[in-house]
């Protein structure tokens, strides 16, 4: 067995980039998401992640978190996909502001959402009743395969379940944070549990995964191509000022629901029309997006994996 000294001393000299026989071991960049938040509306700030699939380069930093700072103390909506992450969300709203966060909103089950939970051990973590279960369910997967993707960045991660369920009464009265009157609605297009939530103060609308905008959607736990269509209708409907979708850059205005819902239509017809004339499912998943999807980041990749979810489906529909 090697002497534990003698293995801190070479890992000390690799990671001070020691030059060893001639040769320069350069020392490994730090794992950092160096989180920078943006005021988007008043007291409200978002961290904007890369609209790139999960990678040991991005850490999985790939999702949009948010925090409204009030008298009352801070909201946060998701945590992001690691501990480490969820540590830098702190740093990231202490440099705002003293104030103590309050309550932290899990959006849905997907692990960029509510892994980094762990660092709001001081405040309350809230989920729609059918989200925490399936965190229950799939949680502990959802973490191990985080590990697989983006390695060290995960580690200490731990699934930390949300606390508290959304009550009926809370989704019909809301909740006031100082100023700020924060309204919460139950969608089920992306995952079959999905909360959005709207500041009535800001007029900014946090719609999570129920809207991607220039990063392709994904689809491997919805219920429907048909259900989501109708609820970005819905969404489409309700009174806003800004829009922070969960992947991609806040927009004034429709033009994100638009893009979307462009996109589901086409998808559906393209798996319709394509089980109707009975293609195979690698025929489908060989056929190009259309043009106007092809400037949106990951389309072919997101639209193999919807073809993969979505067409048996579309198959069975045929018999």
């Amino acid at each position: 067995m090697a002497n534990p000294t003698i293995k801190c001393l070479f890992s000390a000299a690799v990671l001070a980039s020691a030059v060893l026989g001639g040769v320069k071991v350069t020392a490994a960049a730090p794992l950092q998401y160096n989180l920078q938040p943006q005021e988007i509306a008043r007291d409200t700030w978002l961290l904007q992640g890369k609209t790139e699939d999960f990678s040991r380069k991005n850490g999985g930093n790939i999702v949009n978190t948010a925090f409204i700072v009030t008298k009352d103390g801070v909201v946060v909506f998701d945590t992001g996909p690691s501990f480490r992450y969820g540590r830098a969300l702190r740093q990231a709203i202490a440099s705002v502001t003293d104030k103590p966060v309050v309550h932290v909103f899990n959006s849905h089950h997907h692990p960029d959402h509510f892994l980094g939970n762990q660092a709001f051990q001081d405040s309350t973590i809230w989920s729609l009743p059918e989200t925490g279960k399936q965190l229950a369910l799939h949680g502990n997967g959802f973490t191990d395969n985080m590990y697989r993707l983006v390695g060290d960045w995960m580690r200490d991660t731990e699934m930390r379940l949300p606390d508290k369920p959304i009550s009926e009464a809370m989704m019909s009265q809301g909740l006031e944070m100082g100023a700020h009157r924060l309204q919460f609605y139950r969608f089920s297009g992306h995952t079959g549990s999905d909360l959005v939530m709207l500041d009535k103060t800001t007029g900014v609308l946090f719609a999570s995964d129920m809207l991607f905008f220039q990063r392709m959607l994904t689809t491997p736990h919805t219920p429907g191509l048909d259900i989501w269509r109708q609820e970005l209708d819905k969404l489409k409907a309700m009174k806003y000022r800004k829009v922070v979708p969960g992947h991609g850059p806040v927009t004034e205005g429709s033009a994100a629901i638009d893009q979307m819902r462009d996109y589901l239509s086409w998808l559906d017809q393209r798996l319709k029309k394509s089980a109707e004339q009975g293609l195979e499912m690698v025929e489908v998943i060989n056929l190009p997006v259309d043009e106007r999807f092809k400037g949106i980041s990951l389309s072919q990749a997101e639209y193999r994996r919807s073809v993969v979810h979505l067409y048996p489906a579309y198959e069975d529909a045929q018999f």
